[in-house]
């Protein structure tokens, strides 16, 4: 829903997904960006989000699961100092490390094991502090 209370794109006509119309689940996120475009090619190329309307004022993602749906505005601030910390799981640290490198991102904190876990945080291209984290006991 955004934040005049309208809902995403195309759900008014169409109904909720029923992957996203989950109770008490988060399932749709508003990035800021003052770039959307180029944030939804980051987005894209270093988690494999599928990008809707790509050369849109306002792109929209789905992410991999099919449970998380969003859009990059380019009217909200951005979020340089975690309050609300979402992580991606990513199969491969050291792989995803290098893709937000090479998409003009930067790491924050360094991957760093907690108990069977491996947790960094990164900053986005549009200053954005995201995690990222994997479970060492998957291949």
């Amino acid at each position: 829903m955004s934040e005049t209370g309208e809902h995403p794109a195309g759900a008014a006509e169409q109904g909720a997904d029923a992957g996203l119309a989950i109770p008490g689940a988060i399932t749709y996120l508003h990035i800021p960006a003052s770039d959307v475009r180029q944030a939804a090619v980051f987005y894209r190329d270093v988690f494999g989000w599928k990008i809707n309307n790509p050369r849109s004022d306002r792109p929209s993602f789905d992410d991999p699961s099919g449970r998380l749906s969003g859009a990059w505005l380019s009217h909200h601030l951005k979020v340089t100092a975690p309050g609300l910390l979402p992580y991606v799981y990513v199969d491969d640290m050291e792989q995803t490390v290098s893709r937000i490198r090479e998409g003009g991102g930067e790491l924050v904190t360094d991957p760093s094991p907690e108990g069977l876990l491996v947790v960094a945080t990164f900053r986005d291209p549009a200053g954005n502090v995201i995690g990222i984290w994997h479970d060492t006991t998957r291949g």
